[in-house]
């Protein structure tokens, strides 16, 4: 699987360029298709970012990734 780093991760915030991405643990989700990530922003949530920390607050477990495909890896 590609790796990426946290710039090119920035770039795929619904934005820049046409991809909707978002990493949690390490592993980046393509959640372009997702309703909930229209233009790029979740609630108070933007794309193109590391979202592991902030899951704690959501009203949902890691369980919704399932719904999403993995494009690659997060490295520092």
């Amino acid at each position: 699987m590609k790796t990426y780093t946290r710039q090119q991760l920035a770039l795929r915030n619904g934005q820049d360029r046409p991809e909707i991405w978002i990493a949690y643990l390490g592993v980046i989700y393509d959640v372009s298709d997702s309703r909930l990530w229209k233009n790029g922003k979740h609630y108070e949530h933007w794309a193109g970012q590391d979202l592991t920390e902030e899951l704690a607050d959501a009203p949902h477990t890691e369980k919704v990734f399932v719904k999403f495909n993995s494009v690659g890896h997060l490295i520092e």
